[in-house]
């Protein structure tokens, strides 16, 4: 595919995969009636559906990153160039916000209303170093097992690890900071958005390395 299908793919794939997370996240509060955990599920199931819809159709175009720490693992593994990985990475940021922004439009919210939710300490970063250690690995794990997989391997990860992880498994770069720009149920404090970045981008680093080894051919002489 030429880089241009390719960036518009990812540009697609996130804006739809953001559009998702908010508008679902906006709907799942009003129709809650308080109860945050219903919330919380209401938000979980799109979440993980779009994620099985976008993977299928984008995957064969772009490799469906939309997510700079996937998009980072690859970089490492030579799997795409670092201009084109910057690219991706850019793509994804401005259309994940463009989503965050439609989501808006759609339910009324105002567009643009930073996040008030705080996100921050231990706990919230060991969360999504988790959730991001145990994306990339899914990923990794899967095209190497069975790639026919990744797109439902993907969902349903991302469905658990919204419950079994503190923080609700942003476990992406470009997820998180479209999020600080939403003052809804899936929003993150602008302040708040650096640190989640950082412990993201660590664990894809740690997931790629050791996947790496752990899924090595050992050649026998």
């Amino acid at each position: 595919m030429t880089l241009d299908r390719r960036l518009m793919a990812e540009a697609l794939g996130t804006f739809f995969l953001l559009a998702t997370v908010v508008g679902s996240g906006i709907m799942a509060e009003r129709l809650a009636g308080g109860n945050i955990a219903v919330a919380l599920l209401g938000n979980t199931i799109p979440t993980g559906a779009i994620l099985v819809v976008l993977i299928t159709i984008f995957g064969p175009i772009s490799g469906a990153h939309f997510n700079p720490a996937v998009t980072l693992s690859f970089a490492i593994r030579r799997e795409i160039t670092v201009p084109d990985a910057v690219l991706f990475v850019m793509v994804q940021i401005a259309s994940g916000i463009l989503g965050v922004l439609a989501a808006h439009v759609m339910f009324e919210h105002p567009l643009f209303d930073p996040s008030t939710t705080a996100r921050t300490g231990v706990g919230q970063w060991a969360g999504e170093f988790v959730a991001t250690f145990g994306l990339v690995g899914t990923i990794l794990a899967c095209i190497k097992a069975r790639p026919q997989a990744v797109p439902m391997a993907v969902g349903l990860y991302i469905t658990a690890a919204y419950w079994f992880t503190s923080s609700t498994s942003f476990a992406n770069p470009a997820v998180t900071i479209a999020r600080g720009f939403s003052n809804t149920f899936a929003g993150i404090a602008p302040a708040d958005v650096v640190a989640f970045i950082i412990v993201q981008l660590i664990a894809a680093v740690v997931a790629t390395v050791f996947f790496k080894w752990l899924l090595a051919e050992d050649l026998v002489s």
